[in-house]
């Protein structure tokens, strides 16, 4: 999952007392934000395993402080204190809070099993990396059916080329991960560098 991530941003920017959607991107993905930048510190550990998965050669083997529930759980209360302490909206905290805890959800659907619940086994993932006709489509519809809901529910505030041109990034990267890129044949800066960059 990438940008399928952002729906659940989407989705909540909806809501009324959410904060703006730029916050709920960074919340989206800000456990994985904080896994690439735990891997040159040695704090989280992956390594490259041909075959481990049909779209994804990532073994996340060691990740309990961003991919456990629990450690979800405490980024999304971290973030939502962020929140609340800048907008002064225990609302606008809570809604940023669980958009950051649903990244472990949708990542339970497509991992291999490399999700924990406190970072000890067993290890959980559906698997739907292995099922690229059902990954693909799935991820794009999450994507496209939250921006929908979103366009439908809120009022632009400035171009109304904004969603589309946001849309139409968000798709050209998802297709460089799928079809653009070579696969990594090691966890280097550069691996971690372009994953943060995306």
């Amino acid at each position: 999952m990438f940008v399928g991530h952002y729906c659940a941003a989407f989705a909540a920017a909806a809501l009324p007392k959410a904060p703006k959607l730029g916050s709920l991107f960074v919340a989206a993905q800000l456990v994985a934000i904080a896994f690439f930048s735990f891997l040159p510190l040695g704090i989280e550990h992956m390594r490259v395993a041909p075959g481990i998965a049909v779209m994804n050669p990532m073994d996340l083997y060691y990740m309990p402080w961003t991919h456990s529930l629990v450690g979800a759980f405490a980024w999304g209360i971290g973030f939502a204190i962020l929140l609340r302490a800048t907008l002064g909206n225990w609302t606008a905290g809570a809604i940023g809070g669980a958009v950051v805890m649903s990244h472990w959800l949708f990542d339970l659907l497509v991992h291999v099993p490399d999700l924990t619940i406190a970072g000890q086994p067993p290890k959980l993932g559906l698997g739907l990396w292995n099922y690229p006709a059902i990954a693909m489509p799935l991820e794009i519809a999450l994507l496209l059916g939250s921006a929908w809901f979103y366009a439908r529910t809120t009022r632009p505030t400035g171009a109304t080329a904004a969603l589309p041109a946001l849309l139409i990034v968000l798709l050209a990267l998802q297709m460089v991960n799928w079809f653009g890129r070579p696969a990594p044949v090691a966890v280097d800066a550069g691996l971690w560098a372009m994953a943060l960059l995306a």
